[in-house]
């Protein structure tokens, strides 16, 4: 088999069901690629649109899994030791695809036979109008948003994709470990890096991640999403779960973190004024909340 989807999901019977009909209305062979649902203990109606879509789908290959172990990561995990597909493609279950999605990425793998690890752009799709602080920085934060141009290309080091606009070969995992399930969200939890946390292990073994334009993401984002409140909660969890991951290495990968957090705040300061001399304050009065909540995640305050 030559694909697979996989989903991990918690609590997203809103979005979901745009999520598996994206997925299922692939103009791909449905033969050649399968649908894998991870129901991280979800207490909505998530198990029953599943089972819905299964029946509906009959000539989709729909797979569902209930992950016990609470956790992102755990869920992810799970995913990609059923998954029966060459490649495996992560779509979150607030996003949405082309239906020329996988015709279109066979292309390019076919185009570029060395590729193993690759990413999408991310077109965040908002269900209110974005605040006026909102700027290219806190957009891919909130967001997602990701675009490296409109050609196909390797991405440079630092601008890895994230677990949810990603294609991996299969044998990446068997090969590297899986996700570190100390990180990742559980339940109503932020922490987040278990991303990061791969794509630096693949960079390390000399694994180069593609970019392929034409596939993009749609990122479903609510209004809860833009609220003071959610911005405040999500990059103090940045700073957090930064501070699990580099600690899980060594003392030596924190204070290198610690470091490289003092050159982010200069940068901040810089783009602040940038802001205020471009007539845009709130831009840059939120550039510098994000960095003072990811400091003090970052310090364990």
């Amino acid at each position: 088999m030559r694909f697979s989807f996989i989903t991990c999901t918690y609590n997203r019977d809103k979005y979901i069901a745009q999520t598996l009909k994206a997925v299922c209305e692939q103009t791909y062979n449905p033969l050649d690629y399968e649908i894998i649902v991870v129901d991280n203990n979800s207490t909505d109606s998530t198990a029953t649109i599943c089972e819905e879509f299964k029946q509906k789908y009959l000539d989709r290959q729909f797979l569902y899994f209930k992950e016990m172990n609470q956790g992102l990561s755990f869920a992810l995990n799970r995913g990609i030791k059923e998954a029966r597909g060459e490649f495996l493609i992560f779509v979150d279950d607030d996003e949405t695809i082309i239906p020329e999605h996988l015709e279109r990425l066979n292309n390019h793998l076919n185009n570029y036979p060395d590729a193993v690890l690759a990413g999408s752009p991310v077109v965040p799709i908002y269900e209110e109008a974005q605040p006026k602080w909102m700027s290219h920085f806190t957009q891919r934060l909130i967001g997602g948003y990701f675009d490296q141009g409109k050609l196909p290309k390797k991405l440079d080091a630092k601008n890895y994709p994230g677990t949810g606009h990603t294609i991996a070969k299969k044998e990446l995992y068997e090969k590297y470990g899986y996700y570190n399930t100390e990180l990742g969200r559980k339940g109503n939890s932020l922490i987040g890096a278990e991303d990061k946390d791969m794509f630096n292990r693949l960079k390390k073994n000399n694994i180069e991640c593609y970019y392929f334009p034409d596939i993009p993401i749609y990122h479903h984002i609510p209004k809860e999403k833009l609220t003071d409140q959610f911005f405040d909660k999500l990059t103090y969890s940045i700073g957090r779960s930064e501070r699990i991951r580099t600690l899980s290495i060594s003392k030596k990968e924190y204070r290198r973190r610690l470091f490289d957090e003092c050159i982010k705040w200069v940068a901040s300061l810089v783009l602040y004024i940038g802001y205020i001399i471009t007539f845009s304050p709130q831009k840059g009065t939120q550039l510098l909340l994000f960095r003072w909540n990811v400091t003090k995640g970052l310090l364990g305050k």
